[in-house]
């Protein structure tokens, strides 16, 4: 499995060193107010970074959207799935600084090559993202979910998944993950299920047999 590969397990160890002085920080509803979220990480987490991994492998996945690269966390991931499976990820931001940060982090870990940044608007960006689309990761501003749902979900290839974070945490997001989890699972065709995993994640597949509903 190659996330034992040494360098990709030194950046990830980096980043959960960074992760947990930032921990207490980020789970204080009082703090939340007051800090720019912006300056921390606030990822996936390891857990559901290695799921997003396992399903990539388990899909074949070769074309990979992630929407929201923030600071390279989960891109660390889905590019080590990618390398895994001859993919690519296509990762979306509007945050310059944030991509530089992660492109460092992915050369570290010789994932570079599997990366291609976008840098910009999202929903925007998406028109001419190549398809069909394997795998989705949503993970950007959640007023954002449900126009990068509609944008990304006409790309989707049969079985093709998106995995949206942040469903239960945080709690002043509840209502837009509310809405997001009606949107897909009103989309034909999608299969769709909540997990209590990390921040709480929405699994959702496009059946791959005809006669789908």
């Amino acid at each position: 499995m190659t996330l034992c590969d040494p360098k990709f397990a030194a950046v990830l160890s980096d980043y959960n060193d960074r992760l947990a002085r930032e921990a207490k920080i980020v789970h204080d509803p009082e703090a939340l107010k007051t800090i720019d979220v912006n300056d921390f990480l606030i990822p996936v987490g390891e857990e559901v970074g290695r799921l997003m991994h396992s399903l990539v492998v388990g899909l074949n996945a070769r074309i990979i959207v992630e929407l929201g690269t923030s600071y390279g966390y989960s891109t660390l991931f889905l590019a080590d799935a990618a390398r895994a499976t001859g993919g690519k990820v296509y990762s979306y931001d509007v945050a310059a600084e944030k991509q530089g940060y992660a492109t460092e982090q992915l050369k570290r870990a010789d994932l570079a090559d599997f990366v291609e940044f976008r840098l910009g608007d999202a929903v925007t960006l998406l028109a001419s993202q190549p398809g069909p689309v394997d795998f989705v990761l949503i993970d950007l501003w959640k007023d954002l979910y449900i126009p990068c749902l509609e944008q990304v979900a006409p790309l989707l290839g049969d079985s093709g998944t998106i995995l949206a974070d942040n469903m239960t945490f945080p709690p002043q997001s509840r209502g837009d993950a509310l809405a997001y989890q009606r949107a897909v699972r009103a989309i034909p065709g999608m299969q769709a299920t909540l997990l209590p995993v990390g921040n709480g994640i929405d699994i959702a597949v496009r059946q791959a047999f005809e006669g789908a509903n």
